[in-house]
């Protein structure tokens, strides 16, 4: 099993798969003031702390990729993706987040975000967070994610 971490009332994300390796496709992290590991092998775990502006009228948002390849035929499983979306006025809006497996041409950018967090759920699921834990699976892949509707920055 490894764990994916996003302390900013981030997603906690965890993907069970027997001999699955997360490699990270793209270096660059807006917002990130401690990235992501680049590559996470089975039972490992990875954090990230994405950040806001002081005193903006913003929030902090964001999506990241992992590929999902199986370690020993270095077969390729996918493209993990996920969304998080902090807002900067909780008394209108909400902590939401999405996970999910897309095919390795699927690129991380403004429009896998806008997906993730506006489209249909047909390849992820997307929730609120506040509610239960998300579960997707697909393609032997398992994944388990769940995000704090907390008002406050956690720093781990």
């Amino acid at each position: 099993m490894s764990t994916i971490k996003n302390p900013i009332q981030g997603p906690v994300v965890s993907i069970l798969f027997p001999e699955q390796v997360l490699k990270m496709p793209l270096p660059t992290q807006r917002n990130c003031e401690s990235p992501l590991p680049p590559t996470l092998r089975p039972s490992e775990s990875g954090s990230a702390l994405f950040t806001k502006k002081v005193y903006t009228a913003s929030g902090s948002s964001g999506v990241f990729t992992y590929d999902v390849v199986h370690e020993s035929s270095k077969e390729y499983k996918g493209r993990l993706a996920v969304m998080f979306a902090v807002p900067y006025d909780f008394n209108i809006f909400y902590n939401w987040y999405a996970v999910g497996i897309f095919s390795k041409d699927k690129l991380c950018n403004d429009e896998l975000y806008t997906e993730m967090y506006y489209g249909v759920q047909h390849c992820f699921i997307r929730g609120k967070a506040k509610g239960p834990s998300l579960t997707h699976k697909e393609g032997g892949v398992t994944i388990r994610a769940s995000m704090s509707d907390s008002k406050k920055m956690n720093r781990c």
